[in-house]
């Protein structure tokens, strides 16, 4: 059982963390979530049937939100970069990036982590559904929901986004 658990978080921590920056944005934090998950997912191990995937991404999604509901918001963005940029195509593809996580940052929380799950960790829409615990039907409503919203935002809509993938 161990060197089962072992073997997996080898296999899959990257791919975990980067689930969980995509989900939290913030890379120390991202993994302290995954990193309090797989604990979780420790504890109950010996009942995990199959692929766990399904059970430690539920898990990260559901540890996230309960941290997203007490966390102190006291934190305020700025326009303001605190160095010059070194290149201009360097420079842009940044501006382009930080206005992508903006734009995906103002969707509501269930749309963002469906489209997280979806586009950046490609889990099919069923594992997206099984993940989340809920229907199909609404993972493909939030994901369409989510994806109008952004094609509407101003803010990213001359962006290049298959070069930042």
């Amino acid at each position: 059982m161990a060197d089962d658990f072992a073997e997996y978080v080898v296999q899959r921590h990257d791919r975990l963390c980067r689930t969980a920056y995509l989900l939290t944005r913030d890379w120390a934090v991202a993994e302290d979530l995954v990193q309090t998950s797989l604990a979780k997912a420790w504890a109950a191990w010996r009942r995990i049937e199959g692929d766990p995937d399904r059970y430690v991404y539920r898990i990260i999604v559901n540890t996230h939100a309960s941290w997203w509901r007490r966390r102190w918001r006291g934190e305020v963005p700025t326009d303001a970069v605190p160095e010059e940029p070194v290149e201009r195509d360097f420079a842009r593809t940044m501006v382009d990036h930080d206005a992508l996580w903006a734009a995906i940052g103002i969707l509501s929380k269930r749309q963002r982590t469906v489209i997280v799950l979806h586009y950046f960790d490609e889990l099919t829409l069923q594992q997206v559904a099984d993940t989340l615990g809920c229907s199909l039907s609404t993972v493909k409503t939030q994901l369409s929901r989510g994806l109008a919203r952004l094609r509407v935002n101003p803010e990213i809509q001359d962006l290049q986004l298959e070069a930042m993938r």
